[in-house]
């Protein structure tokens, strides 16, 4: 038997790490990417670049490929439907793929197989806005004034269906009229109310096409206007019994879904002790790039051991705490500059550059950091990140 061949569609840093997992294990890469400066596209070798929304590209590029899997969720649903028809493996399918494709799909099914979400439907309009939100304020309050109830039923949140990440494409409304710009697009909306969070968790799991899978440890995730900045493995202070339940909750959606490859599940830790779920990526993500150098396993060997069918690492942690910090971009170009600071400051910090121009507010890059101290560990990522970023001069 030779070598597989992987075919990803998506040439960004997620394919960039992929790739790189799968080095060791001699797998071969082929990547559609959208242009040859790409992230991934600078380091694998053979690179197609092509519109992944052309059904006849696609077919062009799954030629000689043994599996297709993906670094985002935006291939047309349709498409990958007529390549499974065509005999093509593609990981995960259309069937579950979807599910992290349309958000009102997503909590449609979920809401069907008893996962617990925040409360929500599609709206129609701005004035369908508004009773959503005298919806929400007449469950918590029957006996409310109806001044009150009104009052108490925003801010709402808004999303549209399909094609939002990192902050893109949601909304917080506190009145009907705050509530005109999501619909100006055309697409279906979604009504979610706005959760009473303590935090924001995310559980990974892995699922392999004969139904092996693998959990993660819970982790928390912290947000910065909308944007992953810090992710702490575990998550801190969190209960055994609400780690496994969301570790379950996770392992539910993978098997019921009929995921394959890796599924993050990102979840609200709510004030009165619940977990719901807030959005879903099939995908490496994120929330588990602490995984590179924290697990014994990480998120990008796992996903190809899956979506190749084959025996799944283990997902442990390396160390008691790793703290993973996006690097973001900002006024100081030349990062590279800093890393001799940082090398010599912390000589176990782990850097990882994505090869993308520095814009402000892009992720360019992550740092991981390990150790027994969960204080000295997230100084030592927050210091790391901050300086290559060039907020942080000493």
């Amino acid at each position: 038997m030779t070598f597989p061949v992987i075919g990803m569609v998506g040439g960004g840093q997620l394919a960039r790490m992929t790739h790189e997992a799968g080095i060791p294990l001699g797998i071969r890469f082929k990547l559609l990417s959208d242009t040859p400066q790409d992230s991934a596209a600078q380091v694998v070798r053979d690179v197609v670049v092509g519109d992944y929304r052309d059904l006849d590209t696609l077919r062009d590029f799954a030629r000689g490929c043994d599996v297709i899997t993906f670094d985002h969720e935006h291939v047309p649903t349709e498409h990958l439907r007529a390549l499974e028809a065509e005999g093509v493996p593609v990981r995960p399918g259309p069937d579950a793929l979807v599910h992290a494709q349309d958000k009102g799909v997503m909590r449609a099914r979920l809401s069907e197989i008893g996962v617990p979400c925040p409360r929500h439907r599609i709206v129609a309009d701005p004035a369908d806005v508004a009773r959503f939100a005298r919806e929400g304020a007449a469950r918590e309050g029957a006996a409310r004034e109806e001044a009150a109830r009104e009052e108490e039923g925003w801010p709402v949140v808004l999303k549209t269906v399909r094609g939002g990440y990192d902050g893109k494409g949601v909304w917080v409304v506190s009145s009907e009229a705050e509530a005109a710009e999501p619909f100006r697009a055309g697409v279906p909306v979604l009504a979610e109310e706005k959760v009473d969070y303590v935090r924001e968790l995310a559980a990974n799991v892995v699922r392999s096409p004969h139904g092996q899978a693998v959990a993660y440890p819970v982790v928390e995730s912290i947000q910065v206007d909308g944007v992953c900045d810090t992710v702490i493995a575990p998550a801190p202070g969190l209960s055994p019994e609400l780690s496994a339940h969301a570790q379950e909750m996770a392992l539910t959606i993978a098997r019921e879904l009929g995921v394959i490859g890796h599924l993050a599940v990102e979840l609200f830790e709510t004030r009165d002790g619940r977990v719901l779920v807030n959005e879903l990526a099939m995908r490496p993500h994120n929330s588990g790039h602490w995984t590179q150098d924290g697990a014994v396993t990480s998120q990008f060997a796992n996903h190809l051991r899956a979506v190749l069918d084959l025996p799944l690492g283990d997902p442990r942690p390396r160390a008691p705490w790793t703290v993973m910090a996006n690097v973001l971009g900002g006024d100081y170009p030349d990062m590279y500059q800093g890393y001799l600071h940082c090398m010599a400051r912390d000589p176990r910090l782990k850097i990882h550059m994505y090869g993308k121009d520095v814009k402000p507010g892009r992720k360019v890059g992550h740092v991981n950091t390990y150790g027994d101290d969960l204080a000295d560990v997230r100084e030592r990522a927050a210091h790391a990140a901050g300086y290559l970023r060039g907020t942080i001069t000493e």
